[in-house]
């Protein structure tokens, strides 16, 4: 017969395991009305789960610990999963053909934006904050990507017919497609904070440029791109030609994501390219449909629950001291990424792009930093032992707090401010 204290430690744990069931109900059954209800309000919901997570953690429920340096696994794994299924919902809701004229901004904004993103932020963090380039380079990567899961506000709708503006297009294929390319900057600073150990290749920078840059980014490519192509045969062309009854289940979009994902990791490829790849060629393959309507809408309700839980825990690690290695430099750092270096960046990335001033400030201006860069930090945390990690949580969570504050107000204005001056020659694709 097991001692009583046995049976009060089983309860505790039943309690903590059955209250974290009821927190994360009755939030993600919010959900179900918020997104509309904050439409055409000046207000991100998003903002309100921080608040609720920073408010709930201030009483004395004993729920998981929030703090992404204890908890790094945790935080970690979250982050992941919530990203790669909302890359799935991403490249399945875009509508534009794939042709360099339709893609030329996108590409801009991840390549010459993201570059100059980067090294703005490595020269601020090593030189005002002291950091070493490891830790400076993370930290760039980490806040560099657009982040696809908090943007909802500034990107394009559920898959359909109409034409895309040119400021929700950019922003929606730049978040697609730039959290993986930020990865083999992330690799870079691993490989920065190993060899300042004194451990690592002697050829570190050949096999980073190589094997990080070239190899992770064709494998994703690649995978997702084939991957694609078979799911769509096996959807919308083998029913037609054979007995195999057709599918409208949603859920394909959830098994998909995770076979993509998984497989492309296995062959030491990133992920995030090869999901987002997938949902493009998906897309692509077969125009005419609803079911990509079936697909994207499964997609956002898992990532609504999943965006639930990780601002929840975002908002608590706040109240338990996130940002206490923040300094007044640090917080200016973060305002300066956001205020000058982005929409600098974007706006130098888009010269010659043939698009009016107000989109190119617009799709600029919101570079929104989220839980793509939450995963970011905790997985080259989870790879190598970094100097001052506390100051590097500190200014990264303040800058995402910042930015999911910031333009979570000014999204709907903004945006409602342009599709009043939009014309039809600014919705012209080829």
């Amino acid at each position: 017969m097991l001692p009583y204290k046995s049976f009060t430690q089983a309860g505790a744990s039943m309690d903590l395991y059955l209250l974290t069931f009821v927190v994360i109900g009755a939030a993600a059954l919010t959900m179900a009305w918020l997104p509309t209800l904050f439409q055409k309000v000046p207000l991100s919901y998003s903002i309100l789960f921080i608040v609720v997570g920073l408010f709930i953690y201030q009483l004395p429920l004993g729920l998981p610990d929030p703090d992404p340096l204890r908890k790094n696994d945790l935080v970690l794994r979250l982050s992941e999963l919530c990203v790669i299924i909302t890359l799935m919902g991403t490249g399945i809701k875009i509508n534009r053909r794939l042709t360099w004229q339709n893609w030329r901004v996108p590409l801009r904004l991840v390549s010459w934006t993201m570059l100059l993103c980067i090294a703005g932020l490595v020269a601020l963090a090593w030189y005002f904050l002291g950091m070493p380039l490891a830790s400076a380079v993370l930290l760039a990567a980490a806040l560099a990507p657009t982040d696809p899961v908090l943007a909802a506000d500034v990107q394009v709708g559920p898959p359909s017919e109409e034409v895309e503006d040119h400021t929700r297009f950019s922003l929606t294929a730049e978040a697609g497609l730039n959290d993986g390319m930020a990865f083999p900057f992330t690799w870079l600073a691993i490989a920065l904070a190993v060899a300042a150990q004194g451990e690592g290749e002697p050829n570190w920078l050949l096999h980073w440029l190589s094997y990080d840059v070239l190899y992770r980014v064709v494998v994703g490519v690649g995978v997702g791109f084939l991957i694609g192509k078979a799911i769509a045969y096996l959807i919308f062309k083998l029913p037609r030609k054979s007995a195999l009854p057709e599918t409208r289940d949603g859920f394909v979009a959830i098994s998909t994501t995770l076979l993509v994902y998984g497989l492309t990791e296995f062959l030491h490829g990133y992920g995030f390219i090869a999901v987002f790849i997938t949902g493009l060629t998906i897309k692509n393959s077969e125009k005419d449909t609803t079911y990509h309507r079936e697909m994207h809408d499964f997609t956002d309700q898992i990532e609504r629950m999943l965006v639930v839980v990780v601002l929840i825990l975002f908002g608590g690690s706040l109240g338990h001291g996130l940002l206490d290695a923040l300094t007044w430099q640090g917080a200016l750092v973060g305002l300066s990424f956001i205020f000058l270096i982005r929409p600098l960046a974007g706006m130098v990335g888009l010269v010659g792009s043939g698009i009016k001033r107000s989109e190119r400030w617009a799709i600029s201006f919101f570079g929104i930093r989220g839980i793509g860069s939450i995963f970011y930090l905790s997985f080259a945390f989870a790879h190598a032992k970094f100097m001052n990690p506390d100051e590097i949580w500190a200014v990264a969570g303040f800058t995402i707090l910042v930015s999911i504050i910031m333009h979570g107000i000014l999204a709907t204005p903004i945006m409602t401010y342009l599709d009043k001056r939009r014309g039809p020659n600014d919705l012209k694709v080829e």
